[in-house]
């Protein structure tokens, strides 16, 4: 699970391809009632979208006649999964260092402008950059659709009741979508600023972005996302008069927490200060 909310690592975690009939993977649990002892078990679906929709359950019933719950393992529970994520990160980060792509984890929380910014990103510099996509949210494909609509190479990865990616959800989501040798794969993460920073994908650089309509305290109050990024985007400048966020103090506070942050000012929705972070994106 989780260590910070507890959400199930695959509880409903589907890798879709917008726009083209496939199968996925759907994983997901179902809670059993027999004489009044309750007992979890997972389901695995194929589904096949092509003729119809044929289904092949495989169940895993872990009843046996004694039930043990040792609440005491929890820390050790935690630290074990974030240990196989980091060996499986591993994994990912040799993967991308072979076939040179640069992975870059895009992190936020809900509703800073990320996918408006890899749009204009994608749209700006599809001629000097290969761009593929992957998408993180907890339900739709929304997000995906959008992308796939600026030409880019895009998967879906809904993780159910989940609040982050993590690098078991990356490998199976870069099997799918297979990107270009030396292209830039973004990780757009699920909205979150607590979660997704615990979790590391095999990114070669993490980038945080935040809006002027959120904080300006947002760096001292979520220190672990900033503290674990390279770059932070300041995001929707263009709103600037309109609200009270102060960009010097939130640069300060994210000092404060990571000194070697590098930022970019700019507004996603005119293209106003895309430059300098288009320019970071080609020395790569």
């Amino acid at each position: 699970m989780c260590g910070t909310c507890g959400c199930g690592q695959d509880d409903g975690i589907k890798i879709t391809r917008p726009g083209e009939e496939q199968e996925h993977e759907h994983i997901h649990t179902h809670e059993h009632d027999h004489g009044g002892e309750k007992h979890s078990h997972a389901h695995t679906h194929t589904h096949s979208h092509e003729n119809g929709h044929e289904h092949h359950h495989h169940h895993d019933h872990g009843h046996g006649d004694h039930h043990h719950h040792d609440h005491d393992k929890e820390l050790i529970l935690e630290q074990d999964i974030l240990s196989k994520n980091n060996l499986l990160a591993e994994r990912n980060r040799g993967y991308f260092e072979g076939r040179k792509i640069k992975a870059i984890n895009l992190v936020s929380s809900p509703g800073s402008g990320k996918t408006t910014l890899l749009e204009k990103t994608i749209t700006d510099m599809k001629d000097e950059l290969d761009f593929s996509i992957i998408e993180g949210d907890q339900q739709t494909l929304n997000d995906a659709e959008r992308i796939k609509a600026t030409g880019a190479p895009v998967v879906q990865v809904n993780t159910g009741s989940g609040c982050h990616l993590d690098a078991s959800m990356v490998n199976r989501a870069l099997k799918e979508l297979e990107p270009a040798d030396e292209s830039v794969l973004v990780i757009e993460n699920v909205g979150n600023l607590v979660c997704p920073s615990m979790f590391d994908l095999g990114e070669a650089h993490r980038v945080v972005v935040i809006s002027v309509t959120e904080g300006d305290d947002k760096p001292v109050k979520y220190p672990d996302m900033f503290r674990t990024s390279n770059i932070c985007i300041i995001n929707k400048t263009d709103l600037l008069p309109y609200v009270d966020f102060d960009v010097e103090k939130a640069k300060e506070y994210a000092l404060r927490v990571n000194h070697h942050l590098e930022f970019f000012e700019l507004s996603a929705k005119t293209g106003d200060g895309t430059s300098a972070w288009y320019d970071w994106l080609k020395k790569l």
